[in-house]
């Protein structure tokens, strides 16, 4: 899977997904006349004037276009993914594309949601901060609702006395489900102490990117009385309840030092 931005060669793939998505799934929450219009706002002209100014993205998925999501400074905007590849994650990936994207630069994100997407947003923090509609050519009425959703950025000392716990670790690590993680920020600082299951007291020391991943260097004691040393690539990941979710990349620096993968989740 690979999300890209999209260039003008794209431009009928954009609006494809966008037509064959409103035409499968609208017409089950608008009348006709609502349906049309969001078939003539998402025309080509737009369509090529958002590609043009690099708002577009494509996600692919071996290769093929399935989902598409434009960003305007802070909104989110026509986010799609094709019928017959929803409900495999692919538009929550979309949506965490573009609210890592938003918050380098933004405190709050925005977007129109409509009847089918609502609960999408709900359940991701989002709230309304107003309902309209409009008047379409045939007198039905296109409904929906404006939404907003605070974002930490980086100066908000987004890891600062957050407690992680291990989700899942390589058998090559020693940290477990006894484990537990307490972090502490100060701009693009970031340091911790960690113990429990079979280690004894450990220490990490490291720095804060601008997409909020952490690059770090750890040390602990382990119940056998060895000092291991290892580094680490830490991605965040924010999930529909609001909590941090880690995935990281890690390498021992001594003894054999293989690498691993891992994953903390906030408590």
């Amino acid at each position: 899977m690979n999300i890209r931005q999209a260039g003008s060669a794209d431009l009928d793939v954009v609006k494809r997904i966008a037509s064959e998505t409103i035409h499968a799934i609208y017409p089950h929450y608008y009348p006709t006349g609502a349906v049309d219009y969001f078939l003539s706002y998402h025309n080509e002209g737009n369509i090529i004037s958002d590609i043009n100014l690099s708002r577009v993205f494509l996600l692919e998925n071996k290769g093929k276009a399935i989902g598409t999501v434009t960003i305007k400074d802070n909104e989110i905007c026509r986010l799609f993914v094709l019928p017959t590849f929803q409900r495999h994650g692919y538009g929550r990936e979309l949506i965490d594309y573009s609210e890592q994207l938003i918050a380098k630069d933004h405190r709050k994100i925005k977007l129109d949601a409509s009847f089918p997407a609502k609960t999408i947003y709900l359940n991701r923090g989002y709230r309304e901060t107003g309902s309209y509609s409009i008047l379409t050519e045939n007198g039905d009425c296109l409904c929906y609702d404006v939404m907003e959703k605070q974002v930490s950025s980086l100066h908000d000392e987004l890891y600062d006395g957050k407690i992680f716990v291990p989700k899942y670790n390589s058998n090559n690590g020693e940290v477990n489900e006894n484990t537990v993680f307490h972090y502490h920020q100060n701009d693009q600082m970031l340091w911790g102490e960690y113990s429990g299951g079979d280690i004894v007291r450990g220490h990490l020391i490291g720095t804060i990117s601008n997409d909020n991943s952490i690059n770090f260097y750890y040390h602990h004691i382990n119940t056998n009385a060895q000092v291991k040393i290892g580094k680490c690539y830490s991605t965040p990941h924010v999930l529909p309840n609001g909590k941090i979710e880690l995935h990281e990349e890690w390498q021992w620096l001594d003894g054999d030092k293989s690498a691993g993968t891992s994953v903390l989740i906030e408590r």
